[in-house]
């Protein structure tokens, strides 16, 4: 049976995520996703936790260092054939692990990028880290016209 890797980080975009059970429930699965204080929603069974980061902080690189790091221990624990990620940064190791270990890489962009893309979504998109792109507003078919429009997952 093939694995599945959801990776998100906090909030929305875990909320997002969660709105697969269909997928989840058919595959083996795992869930990445940032440790904040927030109560976390119950997704998966075995949860991978990352340290949330900022862009904006100083310690960013340090941290998004360190979040590959993490990422690729997952990876080579868990070894799966899918990654699914709504975003944002945090995610983004985990998804070029997966591209460069020839793991299929699903992303999809944020249901709140309504008119102007995402920095997570701008990076996959320019270096084809994801096999498959889907937005959920056809307007964003214009600023990632190779994508697939599936129209919202809520």
């Amino acid at each position: 049976m093939q694995k599945i890797c959801f990776v998100a980080s906090s909030g929305g975009h875990l909320e997002e995520i969660s709105r697969l059970p269909e997928v989840r429930d058919k595959y083996l699965s795992f869930l990445v996703t940032e440790k904040t204080e927030f109560a976390e929603l119950d997704f998966c069974q075995k949860v991978y936790h990352l340290p949330q980061i900022n862009r904006k902080e100083i310690t960013f690189l340090f941290k998004f260092l360190w979040i590959f790091i993490q990422s690729y221990r997952i990876m080579k624990k868990e070894n799966p054939d899918c990654i699914i990620s709504t975003g944002a940064l945090a995610s983004c190791p985990m998804c070029f692990l997966g591209k460069w270990k020839k793991k299929k890489v699903i992303y999809i962009e944020s249901f709140a990028r309504v008119d102007s893309p995402s920095l997570t979504g701008k990076i996959m998109y320019k270096f084809h880290v994801a096999d498959l792109f889907l937005v959920q507003w056809k307007d964003m078919l214009e600023f990632f016209p190779e994508a697939v429009y599936v129209g919202g997952i809520f």
